[in-house]
């Protein structure tokens, strides 16, 4: 059996008939955008993570996209950010003529450090975006503290994160906003693109329903700029059917990326990922550190174990970013890990015997350096 790097057709045994059916029953009602399923879909996500408010949308993207709109960020405004992270994180603040401005991360979690993050704030700065990288929170409490004093709000870019906890807060709850994504192969995703915005301000929940639905009020009238932002309701209805088994594969996760990490601590020259004490994580990626990655990807790929990167080069360092970010402090952490990360198989499916496996290739793989 070829091991799986995400492995969503043992996930699909196990909800093929809740699945089915909810799909069924929004093909016999027709009503495929904003059906009855988006409004329960929010309701159960709302009350899942804590926040008053969840408002779904087309995609993670999406979801920081219509965050930064609805805080009126645009031309000549600053959101500090981390460049070692999916290009969506800074892609969306440039869409709208604003500048990324990056500080690095820690070494050890691969997180923004909160710690650098006041040196970067200016009169230009309207958002704070840390990354919920790999499954677990930044330093939020920490970075809530530098928004309130600044009077910057907080949006947790949450896409890898839905479903961990931080000092027993829900990710998606521990900021003034919270985005995630349902990417068919995040922790909780669908069968295509989707996502969703938490948050508990009720005047910024309409707003951000507003521009969901292209900035109308009502039909036909419109009060501001909106894109074509709502989820499919066949997609709520995925997540929906999905949503009774995570807490068991949450579960799962925690339990199989604290058994990876037991069993690569004693290899030479990996690095196993850190999870501070006061989180959890949840394990969107499970990613190891070494100095000798092409040689350890190449040795894997030999028996049949599939590895990713996430992610090879900092967004400071993409083309398309180079002349419109700010860097501030030095990112040398960000250029280093970008160097030397390397993701293994993870999904709440991992039986003992693949995970061994896996970790017996791997400590293979560094003998052979």
């Amino acid at each position: 059996m070829p091991v799986e790097f995400v492995d969503l057709k043992a996930q699909l045994r196990a909800v093929r008939v809740p699945v089915n059916d909810r799909i069924q029953k929004v093909i016999d009602h027709g009503q495929f955008i904003m059906g009855p399923e988006v409004a329960e879909m929010e309701q159960r996500l709302a009350a899942f993570t804590g926040a008053k408010h969840c408002i779904s949308v087309a995609s993670g993207t999406e979801a920081l996209l219509i965050a930064l709109m609805a805080l009126g960020i645009g031309r000549g405004d600053e959101v500090i950010t981390t460049p070692f992270t999916f290009v969506a994180t800074a892609e969306t603040i440039a869409l709208l003529g604003a500048t990324p401005v990056f500080v690095d991360v820690e070494p050890d979690t691969c997180n923004i450090d909160s710690e650098k993050i006041e040196a970067a704030i200016t009169s230009r700065t309207k958002a704070i975006m840390p990354v919920s990288l790999y499954g677990a929170t930044a330093d939020m409490d920490e970075i809530n503290v530098l928004g309130a004093k600044h009077g910057v709000p907080v949006i947790e870019d949450a896409a890898q994160s839905f479903g961990a906890e931080y000092r027993s807060r829900k990710s998606c709850n521990v900021s003034s906003i919270g985005c995630t994504s349902f990417f068919p192969s995040k922790p909780l995703g669908c069968y295509g693109d989707g996502g969703a915005i938490f948050v508990s301000d009720d005047m910024l929940a309409e707003t951000m329903r507003e521009i969901r639905t292209h900035g109308q009020e009502s039909r036909y009238y419109h009060t501001r700029i909106g894109v074509g932002g709502r989820m499919d309701t066949l997609q709520c209805a995925v997540i929906l059917a999905k949503l009774d088994i995570f807490d068991w594969e949450i579960a799962e996760r925690i339990r199989i990326g604290r058994a990876y990490r037991d069993m690569i601590a004693a290899i030479p020259g990996i690095r196993a990922p850190v999870v501070r004490n006061d989180r959890t994580c949840v394990w969107a990626q499970f990613t190891v550190q070494t100095d000798k990655r092409d040689a350890v990807i190449a040795s894997l790929r030999e028996v049949g174990v599939p590895t990713a990167i996430h992610y090879p080069i900092p967004l400071h360092k993409q083309p398309a970013y180079r002349s419109l970010c700010r860097v501030v402090g030095g990112v040398g952490v960000s250029e280093s890990v970008s160097q030397r990360v390397l993701s293994l198989p993870m999904h709440p499916y991992l039986d003992e015997a693949t995970m061994r496996t896996i970790v017996h290739a791997l400590e293979k793989a560094t003998k052979l350096l």
